[in-house]
């Protein structure tokens, strides 16, 4: 019985300190501790399980834990980068961007730019809601290059404000001969940090992840 007496305030430290970490260990390692503690409660009395066998299973879960614990400090570690990222970001304010993201459309015209196959002989620009419901088709030049896109239906009334996906269809003898997401232009208002990740506003209010630039430009004037 001396193996659960000096074994039985290691566990109780331990899930002490689990508890003061804020739930630091995840439910595996608790279901650990719980299951550690009833083997030592309920061992034979006459055939106890030996003391090495008790400091394999507790150096093995002190080891995970610190683990957890690196993992953790790398996670801060991470967040801090990205705090410097977006920091290095702020020359990109007022920058126009380019991004392969959907559409979010309020009612203002907005730069695309699109890519056509160069064997087209046409193509189309096909615009979808955010249910994937074709909701638009408009013939377009085919060649390569940059666009506005009203947002006005044939009758010249706005669709609805949301988000659509806007791609490029190359045509070839009335044949798909390729497929092309537009991409979308617009300027940089705002750069902030949402969950570690550091995302971009754009002027229509659209937000976009830093990583989903294409590239950038100086504003028109």
């Amino acid at each position: 019985m001396e193996v659960t007496s000096a074994t039985q305030p290691r566990t109780n430290t331990t899930a002490t300190a689990n508890a003061q970490s804020g739930g630091a260990l995840n439910s595996d390692f608790e279901t650990f501790l719980k299951m550690l503690t009833t083997q030592m409660q309920n061992q034979d009395p006459l055939n106890p399980v030996e003391s090495a066998y008790f400091a394999v299973q507790l150096a093995t879960f002190s080891t995970v834990e610190q683990q957890v614990r690196t993992n953790d400090l790398l996670a801060g570690l991470g967040a801090g980068l990205s705090t410097l990222g977006m920091g290095q970001l702020s020359g990109w304010i007022g920058m126009e961007a380019r991004a392969d993201v959907p559409v979010n459309f309020t009612g203002d015209p907005i730069t695309l730019t699109t890519e056509v196959d160069p064997a087209a002989e046409t193509a189309e620009m096909v615009v979808s809601d955010a249910q994937g419901v074709i909701v638009q088709r408009l013939d377009i030049p085919p060649q390569s290059g940059r666009i506005e896109w009203s947002g006005l239906d044939v009758a010249g009334i706005p669709l609805r404000d949301g988000t659509y996906k806007i791609s490029v269809h190359s045509l070839s003898q009335g044949e798909i001969i390729a497929r092309h997401d537009a991409e979308v232009h617009g300027h940089i208002t705002e750069a902030r940090l949402d969950a570690g990740q550091i995302n971009l506003v754009m002027a229509n209010g659209q937000t976009i992840a830093a990583s989903q630039v294409l590239g950038l430009r100086p504003p028109e004037e």
